[in-house]
């Protein structure tokens, strides 16, 4: 009997000990998924859309909405620039900037010296809607949460979560643009009032419009990559394609179920006036608040949602949902912009489509700023490049001596 009860002991031991293993394996094999936010910035999005769902420019929801950014930003812990401007008749709104103040870079000359070199980064999405309240019929739910509702939820995400990732040598402005809807006089305001230096430091403009009601999610760059007789300016496309890589390194697809899109129509047609024709691939011909930064040679990464993959731009549409063709598959500035229609067409199998594009989203924006400037190191990353020389140098001194 004592046998056997001591056995039964052995065995439950056993059993212990192999859970515990099996469990510290499982715990420590646990990897944490990409762009792993939570609801934040979903929440955010559809929040504004509710409480101020009619934004249009200049108007006094458009203003009260503002304050709502700015608040958000302030709790946060960011002191917030509010920057005011007028229309061309006088009405008033403003754009909210937070400024991240980055180390900068370093730029070796090859002759044992080193340049000291600012790069900036500018962050924006616009927060105005389309429609005031007395232009909404009655029936209508349409609260502008895609555009862009969506576009701020990742500014705020950003905002968050970039504090998580360090220094990473960039002088970084995040931007909620006022009046999109008057051709985006938001970003021509903030633009126009940078100093020309600060002008000539800007490495890359990320703009987000609209990513919730289309059927993809894209990426585009500006149309200054494309060049004179129709090719490609590929220092223009660099950090669109280190965008692109993040999403599909980081395998957001296969992990998140998010997949970023390139333009894929490959439609033949002179896109830049300049002449002749281009591809449209990897651009787009969407308008935001990326293009004074475009027209000014500033490389850009637009993100959007949408359907390109047509034959020709007549039949371009954001969705081919049967139950979104009201406006013949067009959304954004329509009526069925709408936090209630959109989360009922979209969100299946209990999936948050605003929060899963929220958040991927901005992490390819903040994993594209990892990858670090295309002109220089880090203080960090430079000083590790000495240490590696100098290891180098006293291995190949130490073999030397050896022999």
């Amino acid at each position: 009997m004592r046998k056997e009860m001591k056995r039964f002991f052995v065995i439950v031991l056993c059993l212990v000990l192999v859970f515990n293993l099996v469990a510290c394996s499982k715990s420590e094999g646990e990897e944490k998924k990409p762009a792993d936010f939570g609801s934040y910035g979903a929440d955010f999005a559809r929040q504004l859309a509710k409480k101020y769902p009619y934004r249009k420019a200049y108007s006094g929801t458009e203003s009260e909405a503002g304050e709502m950014i700015k608040k958000e930003f302030e709790s946060l812990g960011y002191k917030v620039e509010t920057q005011n401007f007028t229309s061309i008749y006088g009405s008033n709104s403003a754009n909210y900037i937070i400024h991240i103040e980055g180390s900068g870079f370093v730029e070796p000359d090859g002759k044992g010296n080193v340049n000291e070199i600012k790069k900036k980064v500018v962050i924006g999405a616009h927060y105005d809607s389309a429609f005031a309240a007395d232009e909404v019929p009655e029936g209508y739910t349409y609260d502008g949460i895609s555009d862009n509702a969506s576009g701020i939820g990742c500014l705020v995400t950003i905002a968050k979560e970039i504090k998580n990732y360090g220094d990473l040598g960039f002088d970084i402005d995040i931007v909620a643009f006022g009046a999109g809807g008057d051709e985006f006089r938001g970003s021509e305001q903030y633009f126009d009032k940078l100093s020309s230096e600060e002008k000539s430091e800007i490495e890359v403009m990320f703009c987000i419009d609209s990513i919730y009601a289309g059927d993809k999610v894209y990426a585009s760059s500006g149309l200054n990559s494309l060049s004179t007789e129709g090719k490609y300016n590929y220092k223009m496309r660099r950090k669109l394609y280190q965008t692109y890589d993040v999403a599909y390194n980081d395998m957001l697809s296969s992990k998140n179920g998010f997949n970023l899109y390139y333009n894929e129509s490959n439609m033949k047609m002179d896109i830049n006036g300049d002449g002749f024709e281009d591809t449209y691939r990897e651009v787009s011909l969407n308008e935001s608040d990326y293009c004074v930064f475009d027209e000014n040679n500033v490389p850009v990464v637009f993100f959007d949602s949408g359907d390109y993959f047509f034959d020709s731009m007549e039949k371009v549409k954001e969705t081919k949902n049967l139950n979104l063709q009201e406006f013949g598959g067009k959304i954004a500035g329509t009526l069925l912009d709408s936090s209630t229609v959109l989360d009922e067409v979209q969100n299946v199998d209990d999936k948050d489509i605003l929060e899963i594009r929220i958040n991927n989203v901005s992490y390819c924006i903040m994993g594209t700023l990892q990858k670090g400037s295309d002109f220089g190191m880090t203080h960090a990353e430079y000083e590790e490049s000495l240490k590696k020389i100098d290891t180098t140098e006293e291995t190949e001194a130490s073999a030397k001596a050896q022999k």
